[in-house]
């Protein structure tokens, strides 16, 4: 999660004076304000994409559109705002897939329910995670396979990391080891940078991130891209196997950014925001802005969303279980 954007989004003219200011209205259209919740500090993935929606949704649904960092707890707090805020369109949470789909297996006591508390709007980005080499780890390793084979060898050296214990990217790691039948170590770290730094400098043999955390490191020579984890090879690195291409076939993941507003938002309103979001999500300079991030602007329908949503709880409740890792331990 990187880049920075910090901008207080501007509104466009005034409606008529007896408008009203906190609900989204069916002839005029229009709000005062729309509040952008993310749960992650301004400048990385999740805030550059709210700013970048924010940015273009200003004057069009609302007078004015405003990205809130609600941090914290690894993004639930902001999910907790938005779960309690009026159902009214004026609260949009903005969050990735894993606080959604993976944290009701993580976490014992989760302050809300994905499914009952929220209606889904629309996807927003999608994008691949992949395994990346530094150094530490000799030219020759060149696949996957070569790197488990390096591992089978090195066994003190077995050890994957992530930016996130209890994160997919965390779980993607270990899953690989098993699937492999080797016995790796995974190391978690606060945050993208420390992990890219302790790989880089030759600390850490392999770690698991975003494509897109990668993608200037490769350009540079500094690290080699082994395999993504999608359904496909990735635009962005054409040249790079799936892992369903290295022979992982059950190994498809993919991770999103969506749109959710509280459970009991009209349909009329959420809606709205389904069509007020298309046309932002697909404009060139937003899909440009996301390519650099190795994401691909995906807008999607509220139905979309919601089948993607129970797809990844029915993927993730097993791995999790079977891991045996729980946050609250």
């Amino acid at each position: 999660m990187h880049s920075n954007r910090r901008t207080f989004l501007t509104a466009a003219a005034a409606w008529s004076a007896g408008l009203a200011t906190t609900s989204i209205h069916a002839q005029q259209g229009a709000m005062e304000v729309l509040k952008i919740v993310n749960g992650f500090p301004a400048g990385t993935t999740p805030d550059v994409v709210a700013r970048q929606v924010g940015d273009k949704l200003a004057g069009q649904i609302a007078r004015a559109v405003v990205v809130e960092n609600r941090t914290g707890a690894g993004g639930q707090i902001a999910v907790s705002t938005v779960k309690t805020a009026p159902p009214d369109g004026s609260s949009l949470l903005l969050t990735p897939m894993a606080v959604m789909g993976v944290y009701p297996f993580t976490y014992k006591h989760l302050p809300y329910d994905p499914v009952a508390d929220f209606a889904p709007v629309s996807m927003a980005a999608l994008f691949d995670y992949a395994i990346a080499v530094g150094p530490a780890v000799p030219n020759k390793v060149q696949t996957v396979h070569d790197l488990m084979s390096w591992y089978r060898a090195n066994p003190s050296k077995a050890n994957i990391a992530s930016s996130a214990t209890g994160s997919p990217l965390h779980f993607v790691g270990l899953m690989l080891g098993r699937a492999s039948g080797v016995e790796l170590s995974h190391v978690g770290y606060r945050g993208t940078p420390p992990a890219i730094n302790d790989m880089l400098g030759g600390n850490m043999p392999a770690l698991c991130a975003p494509l897109g955390t990668f993608l200037p490191l490769r350009d540079a020579g500094k690290l080699r891209i082994l395999a993504t984890s999608g359904p496909k090879r990735s635009r962005f690195t054409p040249d790079v196997p799936t892992l369903v291409e290295e022979g992982y076939k059950d190994m498809v993941y993919t991770e999103w950014y969506s749109f959710f507003v509280p459970a009991k938002t009209p349909a009329a309103v959420v809606g709205k925001l389904n069509s007020a979001l298309r046309p932002v999500l697909l404009s060139d300079d937003v899909v440009k802005a996301f390519a650099s991030f190795g994401m691909e602007a995906a807008p999607s329908t509220p139905e979309t969303l919601s089948a993607s949503l129970q797809e990844n709880l029915r993927i993730w409740g097993p791995i999790v279980k079977s891991i045996g890792f729980s946050a609250d331990s």
